[in-house]
């Protein structure tokens, strides 16, 4: 399995984020991919749109709940991931159940243009969001340093 750190953007991560609203966190992330260079300006409004059909907030075992919004690859220029963590929880819908809201900490927002490689980050960050350990650490995390020992 690829580390996350392979397509993560170090420059479009963001710690401790003061975003009251999931609109708010995805659209600070997007700004920072399209700024980098790797979705077009499309892309924001796309996740947005994508989000309120098939939600992607998840309940995690032990808290530490996460979002993983994405889009369609004709938004994106080259694959990326930003990632931002929440000073406090912001409610995404659920992608077990859309009618229910989670508190999320972390949020990865995924510019992929290949299904391959979409399958294979996802994948990739299921890992890392099973473990309670490294959640945690991931949470706490203020370098981009500690982000890189929590993917390895």
């Amino acid at each position: 399995m690829n580390s996350l750190m392979a397509v993560l953007e170090p420059e479009a991560v963001v710690f401790q984020s003061a975003a009251k609203t999931s609109q708010e966190i995805v659209l600070i992330l997007a700004r920072k991919l399209e700024r980098l260079g790797y979705v077009r300006p499309s892309f924001v409004d796309a996740v947005a749109e994508r989000e309120r059909t098939f939600p992607t907030g998840l309940k995690m075992q032990g808290g530490g709940n996460v979002a993983l919004p994405h889009t369609d690859p004709c938004h994106v220029l080259k694959a990326g991931v930003a990632l931002a963590t929440l000073k406090e929880s912001v409610a995404f819908a659920n992608m077990e159940d859309p009618g229910e809201r989670v508190g999320v900490d972390v949020v990865f927002l995924l510019a992929i243009n290949d299904k391959d490689q979409q399958i294979e980050t996802l994948q990739t960050i299921i890992a890392t969001i099973q473990d309670a350990a490294a959640m945690r650490a991931l949470k706490c995390a203020r370098t981009l340093a500690e982000i890189k020992s929590v993917f390895g």
